[in-house]
């Protein structure tokens, strides 16, 4: 059938047609003046009942791609995100670093700047259509990306977007981007196929079946195995089973840096997120999907230990310099490479008497660590500290389906947390103001969960708080925050520390270049957006206070704040 004029759609509703059909829900976006054509097509769509993805304002862009990888740790489902020209694309180049580091797929787009100076639609008109044009705008984010392009004709929509997709979701995933210069957005397409199925399905990598039956020799034979797991083990089934399994074979589980959570805290075989002392002897070493499994001068293999590493890209080969060894390299979605590893070693001989003896010294190990993180966190004699947060945390969302997001906030051991995601930390690329949009984005996936976000206080000023408070109030988005407020930059203290531990820094009353005094009052900043926001100071209110935020958050489905004052790092 021959299409007509009243068939067609501009490029900027065809865009959000597309999307729907390839299962994105939101368009997290920052307008701006290249935006015209799209908001013109969310008219056009809304009058014709034509169903898109929901479009929402986000007033910052860092904002837009946090949310955006929350909601995909959620719901696995990647979601697009749309800036303004460069100056958008530049706010959110530290997003699209965290979720390229953390392997998130999502679509981001933005706006280029008019190409032409007159006599086509969509053409310049004010002085930022000169003053926004780049040589190379994609440069921005780049290296963040596993692809990028630039729309050149409308017609290319339902294709480009299909082979964006297809390769943000392909093992291993990330971020993609598309620009959209504005005379394109201003030409119509036809609407006819935008609303198919997609062309292109994503690769889903898989693990070589010899490589897991030699990998799963090794680990039987083995006498003392670890691994060593950062990005989890999984979904919900490979999670349980994984447990399940380090238990059957009495393999010692250690979560160094751990940004997602692979195993409770409270399993026998955790043996917390110090590796060294069970690398020194441990003869078969697993690294599961860590970027950095160990810190190379302080943390040593045992002679003639075999090292396999596994992940979706175990050879992490974005990153310029990684030379941790690797005896086996196994690529595979976790959720696919943790079963059949499972499955590969049911069949191998098992010295029954040797697992039971490695199982007992496992807990015995486990129960001793977590009882030390106890003692520690217990200790409020000098006053609030960041482990004695965690602990009361951890406490009050016991029985409650939860996740914490924390950054540089609460800490993994002195807070108990034992189900598939329920804890995420901070990306390895240290974009700071990430949990705070992140937890918005979660919450949004899940409305039943209660997201809480906890962070230091130079992480929360970098999450743009005006805008993320913003947010939660206009979506209804009744996330916890929780600020460890040390007032300083904590994190740099601790690296001067342990370069110079006797240096003139560690030894000066202030160290220069670390203090964020006086601390803003972060309660107030809150409170312009209606949330209920409280200050702690005494250690013996802390777990009475968290619990009436709680049921702000769960009842009220109100939007709650603390600010908790610690003591330094």
């Amino acid at each position: 059938m021959k299409h007509t004029a009243s068939d067609d759609i501009t490029a900027g509703g065809a865009i959000f047609t597309r999307l729907k059909a390839l299962g994105v829900d939101y368009v997290f976006a920052n307008s701006g003046t290249d935006f015209p054509p799209i908001i013109e097509g969310l008219a056009e769509a809304a009058a014709k009942n034509i169903d898109l993805p929901t479009p929402i304002v986000i007033p910052h862009e860092h904002a837009a791609l946090g949310m955006a990888h929350g909601y995909y740790l959620m719901s696995g489902k990647a979601q697009a995100v749309m800036l303004h020209t460069n100056v958008g694309l530049s706010n959110g180049a530290t997003g699209a670093i965290n979720a390229a580091c953390e392997q998130i797929p999502m679509f981001l787009m933005s706006g280029r700047t008019p190409v032409m100076e007159g006599d086509r639609f969509g053409a310049r008109t004010v002085p930022i259509g000169w003053g926004q044009e780049m040589r190379d705008q994609t440069a921005l984010v780049r290296e963040a990306c596993k692809w990028d392009y630039e729309l050149k004709f409308p017609e290319q929509i339902a294709g480009l977007m299909d082979r964006a997709y297809a390769i943000a979701n392909s093992t291993p995933k990330g971020p993609v981007y598309l620009s959209l210069p504005r005379e394109v957005l201003c030409e119509a397409t036809p609407r006819e196929g935008l609303e198919a199925p997609s062309t292109i399905q994503p690769v889903t990598g898989a693990p070589n079946p010899r490589d897991i039956e030699t990998a799963a020799r090794w680990l039987a034979e083995a006498k003392n195995p670890l691994v060593i797991a950062q990005r989890g083990t999984g979904d919900e089934a490979s999670f349980a089973a994984f447990a399940n399994w380090a238990e059957s074979w009495g393999i010692a589980v250690s979560s160094w840096w751990a940004t997602h959570l692979s195993i409770s805290t409270e399993h026998p075989c955790h043996v917390g997120g110090n590796p060294g002392p069970w690398m020194e002897k441990a003869d078969v070493v697993v690294v599961l999907n860590c970027l950095a499994p160990w810190w190379p001068d302080k943390h040593h293999l045992a002679d003639g230990a075999k090292v396999i590493n596994i992940g979706p890209d175990p050879v992490f080969s974005r990153y310029p310099v990684r030379n941790f060894r690797s005896d086996i390299t196994i690529a595979g979605e976790t959720a696919l490479t943790v079963p059949a590893l499972i499955e590969a070693m049911r069949p191998l001989y098992r010295d029954e008497n040797a697992l039971a003896a490695r199982r007992a010294q496992l807990a015995k190990a486990s129960a001793e660590n977590r009882a030390t993180l106890a003692e520690a966190a217990a200790d409020t004699s000098r006053g609030i500290t960041k482990a004695h947060v965690s602990r009361c945390l951890g406490e009050a969302l016991k029985g409650i389906k939860s996740s914490v997001f924390s950054e540089l906030g609460t800490m993994l051991g002195f807070i108990a947390r034992e189900d598939h995601k329920s804890w995420f930390q901070e990306p390895h690329s240290g974009g700071l103001g990430w949990s705070f949009p992140t937890a918005l984005g979660a919450q949004l996936a899940e409305p039943d969960r209660v997201c809480v976000a906890t962070m230091g206080d130079g992480s929360y000023m970098f999450s743009n708080p005006t805008a993320c408070h913003q947010i939660a109030e206009a979506l209804e988005l009744p996330v916890l925050i929780i600020i460890l407020n040390n007032e300083e930059w904590g994190a740099v203290r601790a690296s001067v520390t342990d370069l110079y531990p006797s240096g003139f820094a560690s030894r000066a009353n202030e160290m220069p270049l670390t203090a964020l005094k006086p601390s803003p009052d972060f309660t107030n900043i809150a409170a312009a957006s209606r949330a209920w926001a409280r200050k702690v100071t005494d250690p013996a209110e802390l777990p009475k206070v968290i619990e009436q935020a709680l049921r702000v958050v769960r009842e009220n489905r109100r939007t709650a704040l603390l600010d908790v004052r610690v003591l330094p790092n």
